[in-house]
């Protein structure tokens, strides 16, 4: 069964697309207008091995909060979609990603119940042409939407551009861990028998 799927999303803010197949090789096709988000996207997908393929036209003009958090959206959205009902996955996943100063630990559980507790105090307002604030915007509409519980927290670190860098290779090591089949277990993995 194949783990894809594609949203798209339109508003008068941003008309976006993106596709994810669980199953990929890492790679990425990525054009958000954001020089330094476009990054993270890719390193998002190089290091969860998931395909992802982001296209945004958005209103930059005013800034990056709207395309970052409706891709946020429409990428959580993307992954609850391919995850389906979630049988036969690990489920949870949590990598510590080290990166010259910096070190970010995340934990997460696709439990169906999206949550963002993140703790990824970053001085600098700006890295590139990226708002910082906006690092929590996407991970909180992606996880809500996503039915992604997880925890994000700073060990280490000074530079704002390793200290983003660290959270989004640490969410995706996490997240490759998660989706991947267990090959032990084809059952939902909860007592329960279903997450939601």
């Amino acid at each position: 069964m194949d783990r894809k799927a594609t949203i798209e999303r339109k508003t008068n803010e941003t008309d976006i697309t993106v596709s994810v197949n669980l199953d990929g090789q890492g790679l990425a096709c990525v054009a958000t207008g954001i020089g330094f988000f476009d990054h993270m996207l890719n390193l998002l997908a190089k290091h969860s091995l998931i395909n992802i393929n982001v296209r945004c036209d958005g209103d930059l003009q005013i800034d990056g909060h709207h395309s970052v958090e409706d891709i946020g959206i429409a990428l959580g959205k993307a992954i609850a979609e391919a995850v389906g009902d979630k049988r036969g996955i690990f489920r949870y996943g949590n990598f510590i990603a080290p990166m010259d100063e910096a070190c970010v630990m995340t934990a997460i559980d696709i439990s169906g119940r999206g949550g963002l507790f993140m703790d990824l105090p970053v001085s600098a307002p700006m890295v590139g042409d990226f708002d910082t604030e906006l690092v929590e915007e996407f991970f909180v509409a992606l996880c809500n939407n996503a039915g992604i519980n997880a925890h994000i927290k700073l060990i280490a670190g000074s530079n704002g551009h390793h200290i983003i860098e660290c959270a989004f290779k640490s969410f995706a090591k996490s997240l490759r861990a998660a989706v991947s089949k267990d090959p032990r277990n084809d059952d939902i993995p909860s007592t329960k028998g279903r997450l939601v």
